[in-house]
């Protein structure tokens, strides 16, 4: 073949020019020779423009060194077949090729077959990533976790160096920044990404802004273009069976390479699976949520105030600490609910809910273990004297009056304390013994506190 090559620079079979892969000759210090016709089709530049020039200049950055070490065993003598690496094309998109090369010692040229495979490793990445987006619906520990491995996922297919979730808490409702990373932290501006995100609620669609793209868009979103003009923004609306639950947005800085529809496609396209894995995690976490804390009051239940307190007499074990457990009743609450009402007392626990979490600290557990009873897990109490201390400024609180539903109401609790590891080492142990000094605290009298002797 490349006997008949004129001048050895081009074939002279112009059918050549008929295929719809692109034949390239490359010679021994790496530049094009020849190029097919084929080939500003694949990559963009016309032959005119290409010849000459170094083929490593034209290879993705991430890809030259691979390029170059497989270029050195086809000039040795061995041909490769279904060579795949990564190209810029004249546009700056990223184009991926299958080559097929052989060395023809005579001509001392690279003769090699490009075939364009973008569109099937697109593909395949999406059925990638929508696999893996399942995957972290799945695998995650929270919704934080999600957010950090869908950017990362997102990253595989298309830039994502500044990327940013917002979620409605309800429909309808404003949204919040939940996860939001920026190249340039000082750059951060939220009052223009809410501006942004507030367009893409407005029209319901996928958003494109570039110098190039939406002139007809309001001037106020222009500015978000920067001085220069040549930032640029793609998001999408995450869309659910219960309308638009948030945003994904992606930015990009002066001297890139703009998002195109092509990645607002793309990032249209995983979306609805974003959005899916969004939902699934945020309904995982509510049922964790009811299944461990008290529906009235908010406050941890008795199921998680045990996990909790198992945690704390482990961690006091090993570090030789102190651990307080503080049983609360409340005096003569039944006498609330029979004058006024379960509606007047449901409120009352959860005024009662409010002032005991202001007296501890936020490390510090309350939780509601049963009617009108509460439990308070004080870790790393030094000195007994600082759950004493506790327990008087919860009596103070307790004592202040309340304005509930119209009504004026006082409340007094009778406590019980019991020590870790005074009073018993297990969880049963140490709420038996507050229990009971609690019980002993309303023998005499309430609105006091009551301590068990050693055991």
């Amino acid at each position: 073949m490349l006997s008949a090559m004129p001048n050895r620079h081009a074939p002279s079979t112009s059918f050549i020019d008929l295929l719809l892969d692109a034949v390239c000759v490359v010679d021994s210090t790496g530049h094009f020779v020849y190029v097919s016709a084929a080939f500003e089709q694949i990559f963009g530049y016309s032959p005119t423009e290409i010849l000459g020039r170094q083929m490593l200049d034209l290879v993705h950055p991430d890809d030259r060194a691979i390029t170059l070490q497989t270029a050195d065993e086809i000039m040795a003598g061995q041909p490769k077949l279904h060579f795949e690496n990564r190209y810029l094309r004249k546009d700056g998109q990223v184009v991926h090729i299958m080559w097929s090369a052989r060395w023809s010692p005579a001509d001392q040229f690279r003769v090699a077959v490009a075939r364009d495979i973008t569109a099937r490793k697109q593909a395949e990445s999406m059925q990638a990533a929508l696999y893996a987006i399942s995957e972290a619906a799945h695998l995650a520990e929270d919704l934080p976790a999600l957010f950090q491995q869908i950017h990362q996922i997102i990253a595989a297919l298309l830039p994502a160096l500044n990327f940013s979730v917002s979620l409605r808490e309800d429909q309808g409702g404003e949204l919040a920044f939940v996860y939001h990373v920026d190249e340039q932290p000082q750059a951060q501006n939220k009052t223009d990404l809410n501006l942004f995100n507030q367009e893409i609620l407005r029209s319901g669609h996928p958003l494109l802004l570039t110098a190039q793209t939406q002139p007809w868009l309001p001037v106020q979103l222009h500015r978000l273009l920067g001085s220069d003009g040549q930032q640029c923004w793609l998001g999408v609306p995450l869309h659910s069976h219960r309308g638009i639950i948030g945003t994904l947005v992606l930015k990009r800085y002066a001297d890139t390479t703009p998002y195109t529809d092509k990645d607002q496609e793309l990032l249209q396209f995983v979306s609805t699976q974003i959005a899916a894995a969004i939902e699934r995690k945020q309904l995982i976490a509510t049922l964790q949520r009811m299944a461990q804390h008290d529906q009235l009051t908010g406050l941890p239940n008795r199921a998680l105030l045990h996990d909790r307190l198992h945690t704390a007499l482990t961690r006091a074990r090993r570090e030789y600490g102190q651990v307080a457990l503080l049983y609360l009743d409340l005096d003569k609450f039944k006498a609330v609910n029979d004058q006024y009402g379960h509606a007047t007392g449901d409120l009352l626990l959860q005024a009662v809910a409010a002032r005991l979490k202001s007296c501890v600290r936020a490390a510090d557990t309350v939780a509601r273990f049963g009617g009108d009873e509460f439990v308070l897990l004080l870790e790393n109490i030094e000195l007994a004297e600082h759950a004493l201390d506790i327990a008087q400024k919860i009596i103070a609180a307790l004592g202040q009056p309340m304005e509930l539903a119209g009504v004026q109401l006082q409340i007094r609790p009778s406590i019980g304390i019991a020590f870790y590891p005074l009073h018993g080492d297990t969880p049963m142990q140490l709420l038996k013994q507050a229990d009971a000094s609690m019980y002993n605290a309303k023998n005499q009298g309430g609105n006091r506190v009551a301590i068990p002797p050693a055991t």
